[in-house]
């Protein structure tokens, strides 16, 4: 990136021809035609075989780490209501959900090696795909955000376990409006600095590092479960856990549905970025099966300690503490030794790790691959990710939290809109495309283009079921932001995900049925099998453009060869 700047400094001009990027294979081989990187650069054309370097351990240990670190979800299942058991069914439950979803939506990506920006070209159109990568790329700033100052957080607790009072006594030069204060500030700013050495990665290069994330943090977790047991006898107060407010008979039904609901906002977002992690896999189910065993176990052992040991102490020590940091905080105010604060020290470093790696899978590399689409003439996936890393600093998240806790339920709330996109695009690949994706059309915005620009560039049916699936729960998700709505319209909004997900899949198929769209038109008249469209590589190491095996690209859209 950095070569030839000191002749970019001479001219503007100069300057935006060093920052686009290289044409890719795709350019070179003509299907771009005049429109050089307009629609493609090195991240949003197929992973190359030389890079698609994740076996299905890799992501085992990929979403182990990412799941085992879920230590405060139980803490909002007993908040609504759910005793310490009856909070452990339901995570289990919601994660499976979000794991099944997530196994079907793998598998686009998992055959073809594209990423989300791209899968959503192929089901909501060239230019209708701009809205739904868009919104998810801002929300994805916002959510970096807030995840860096949790994190900051876990830094604070190694900061005062190293330096004690020297930390804690830091004198604080910034105002209590702003909501963070200058210790907190150092904090926020070294958690910051730790997230820019990963900036330059792309997935593929970073397997090693979630390797040994998903090893690191399982001591932690069972060090502090062990350590809470012991110093409470195993008294969990389960008197006061057993207390629940659901009801009987149907309403808790409906309260344990949305209690799954609940448990499922752990997961909504990496449920959209999975083609972004799948695209790497060296195989077409490496992805699929590997977190559908590993996500579900993961959350639930983690949620439940978090759940036994809080309670423990919360019981012993009269505290109303669920999260973490706070925890160790506590811990560390009633056993202020040197051995004390060590074990806190390698905790909150080994947790800091996993917000670390968690913030780059869920939120970093999702960032990078939309703005890759957004701006592919002069953004990669790491350079997304270098945006991302000083947008996040700049958007002052702690003020956001400070000052607009509507704010973050909105974003604990989005999922619902993400449900929809999720159901139309498994639908569209699994029963009304037969699974078949062609890549070259997905880097021609024109209207010549046979598979992809739809409807001037819109996939009408798309919309209508996306507009369909956000309309039921929406006045529900407007009423959790403090307007008066009506109670079924409350009750429809605890139902977010599954309801979102479940409307926005029936009506695309039912549409689509009725209403088909012009590629799903000829994909039924040429008769194409099963994925016969990713028969063969697309390309090669050596850079080759191989086409589907047994078919041709033409003007009129493929035909047999």
């Amino acid at each position: 990136m950095w070569r030839g700047f000191r002749g970019a400094t001479t001219s503007w001009s100069a300057f935006t021809d060093w920052l686009k990027v290289d044409d890719t294979e795709l350019d070179k081989h003509g299907h771009m035609g005049k429109r050089k990187n307009t629609w493609s650069n090195e991240d949003l054309d197929p992973t190359p075989a030389h890079k698609r370097t994740w076996a299905w351990w890799n992501y085992v240990t990929f979403y182990w780490g990412l799941s085992f670190g879920n230590w405060t979800l139980g803490s909002s299942m007993i908040g609504i209501g759910l005793n310490w058991w009856q909070a452990i069914i339901v995570i289990f439950l919601s994660q499976l959900i979000s794991s099944i979803a997530m196994f079907f939506n793998s598998r686009s990506a998992s055959v073809y090696h594209i990423g989300y920006p791209c899968v959503a070209r192929s089901v909501f159109g060239m230019w209708g795909s701009y809205y739904f990568v868009g919104a998810r790329a801002a929300l994805a700033i916002i959510w970096y955000g807030v995840q860096l100052y949790s994190g900051a957080s876990l830094m604070a607790n190694i900061l005062q376990a190293v330096f004690g009072h020297g930390y804690t006594n830091i004198p604080n030069h910034i105002p209590d409006s702003v909501g963070i204060t200058s210790a907190g500030m150092l904090a926020f700013f070294l958690f910051w600095l730790l997230h820019l050495s990963f900036c330059a990665f792309r997935p593929y290069q970073l397997r090693k590092f979630f390797w040994f994330k998903s090893i690191v943090v399982v001591p932690a977790c069972w060090g502090l479960f062990i350590f809470c047991m012991v110093n409470t006898h195993g008294q969990l107060g389960l008197t006061a856990l057993n207390e629940t407010g659901a009801g009987a008979g149907g309403a808790w039904g409906w309260f344990f549905v949305s209690a799954i609901n609940s448990g499922m906002g752990n997961t909504a977002t990496l449920i959209t970025n999975q083609p972004d992690i799948a695209r790497w896999s060296r195989s077409r189910t490496g992805a699929m099966w590997s977190q559908l065993i590993t996500n579900p176990l993961a959350v639930t052992l983690s949620a439940s300690l978090g759940i036994l040991s809080t309670a423990a102490i919360n019981n012993a020590w009269g505290l109303q503490l669920w999260n973490q940091w706070d925890l160790l905080t506590a811990i560390m105010d009633r056993y202020w030794t040197s051995s004390a604060r060590f074990a806190v020290f390698l905790c909150a470093a080994t947790w800091l790790l996993s917000i670390l790696g968690t913030n780059i899978a869920a939120n970093m590399i999702p960032f990078g691959s939309d703005s890759s689409m957004l701006f592919p003439r002069y953004v990669t996936i790491p350079r997304g990710q270098f945006i991302v890393e000083f947008l996040a600093f700049a958007i002052c998240p702690w003020k956001i939290l400070k000052s607009a806790g509507v704010f973050t339920t909105f974003l604990a709330g989005y999922g619902l809109f993400m449900a929809s996109v999720v159901a139309i695009m498994i639908c569209d690949y699994f029963l009304l495309t037969n699974g078949n994706i062609f890549i070259a059309y997905l880097y021609d915005g024109s209207p010549s283009n046979t598979h992809y620009y739809y409807h001037r560039g819109w996939n009408l049916q798309a919309l209508f079921a996306y507009l369909c699936g956000v309309a039921l729960p929406f006045a529900g998700f407007v009423g959790s932001l403090g307007a008066s709505v009506s109670t079924p319209a409350r009750e429809m909004g605890q139902l977010g995900w599954l309801l979102s997900f479940c409307t926005s899949f029936v009506v695309y198929y039912a549409v689509c049925k009725i209403w088909p769209t012009k590629n799903q038109r000829l994909i039924k008249e040429r008769g194409m099998g099963w994925e016969e469209a990713g028969a063969e590589e697309i390309i090669c190491v050596d850079g080759t453009v191989i086409e589907g095996k047994g078919w041709d690209y033409t003007e009129e859209g493929m035909i047999k060869a």
